[in-house]
């Protein structure tokens, strides 16, 4: 009984952290947050992802394939977007294509999120000249 509720606590958790990854620089009031869970990611990906031998590594990831391992799930891929692309619409998506498509978005994301993190803080300083 945990494990299904921790499942559902993973799979709302984690795609909601992938929304407001993909689209948290839309509100000026989110941006800042927007940006340092883009760099946090990118981080985990890049950098925990060389300690632990894994490019893409994801934490949040890995603790909710334990959990569905627990539930008897044996046949997970390597990424967390490929498994609720798979699970949402019933296809079985080319790993490496959806690995491309999440580091494309990611990187867009980041570039937007940057530029407008950048933009808000020169205009609030130029404001607070007046």
């Amino acid at each position: 009984m945990i494990y299904k509720v921790l499942d559902i606590f993973f799979v709302l958790f984690h795609s909601s952290l992938i929304l407001f990854n993909t689209l948290g620089w839309i509100w000026k009031k989110t941006r800042l947050a927007n940006l340092i869970t883009l760099i946090l990611t990118g981080f985990s990906w890049f950098f925990i992802g060389m300690i632990v031998g894994v490019s893409g590594y994801c934490p949040l990831t890995d603790w909710h394939f334990s959990i569905l391992e627990k539930l008897g799930n044996t046949a997970l891929p390597d990424s967390y977007i490929k498994y609720l692309a798979d699970k949402l619409t019933g296809f079985d998506f080319n790993p490496e294509l959806i690995d491309r498509l999440t580091l494309v978005v990611f990187l867009i994301s980041l570039f937007i999120s940057a530029i407008l993190n950048i933009k808000d803080y020169f205009l609030k300083g130029f404001r607070t000249m007046d």
